[in-house]
């Protein structure tokens, strides 16, 4: 991991959590190489006891332009809870209307799920 190109941006996060390590190495690798996310940068959220990941989103659509995201790295094997994902956007300044939480396994499949403050009314 030490040899790979991203290990100087996330050393200093992968040093502090590394019970974490492996999903936020994952995920960031993901958004900056697979999914072609810019002006990625790696957020400290003390509360969650991991770091984060903020950077913007290409779209299809090219009228619109990137959209910015946040996501929380975290490991198949982990329990989250209700309050850990408060302590997500309470981390975050301003808290953003909604957060993806990338859930990593072992085999490198990662899955993102969009989480929402409150109760949002689904798109019809």
């Amino acid at each position: 991991m030490q040899n790979h190109p991203s290990y100087p941006v996330l050393s200093q996060l992968l040093a502090k959590y590394p019970a974490t390590g492996g999903a936020l190495f994952q995920v960031y690798n993901d958004l900056t190489l697979a999914q072609r996310w810019t002006d990625v940068e790696v957020l400290d959220l003390p509360a969650c006891k991991r770091a984060g990941i903020k950077g913007q989103r290409p779209t299809p659509d090219t009228s619109q332009g990137p959209s910015i995201c946040v996501v929380v790295p975290c490991s198949l094997s982990e329990s989250i809870s209700t309050s850990w994902l408060r302590a997500a956007f309470a981390s975050l300044d301003p808290s953003p209307s909604e957060i993806y939480v990338a859930i990593t396994s072992e085999d490198t499949s990662t899955v993102y799920y969009k989480i929402s403050q409150g109760i949002v009314k689904p798109p019809v």
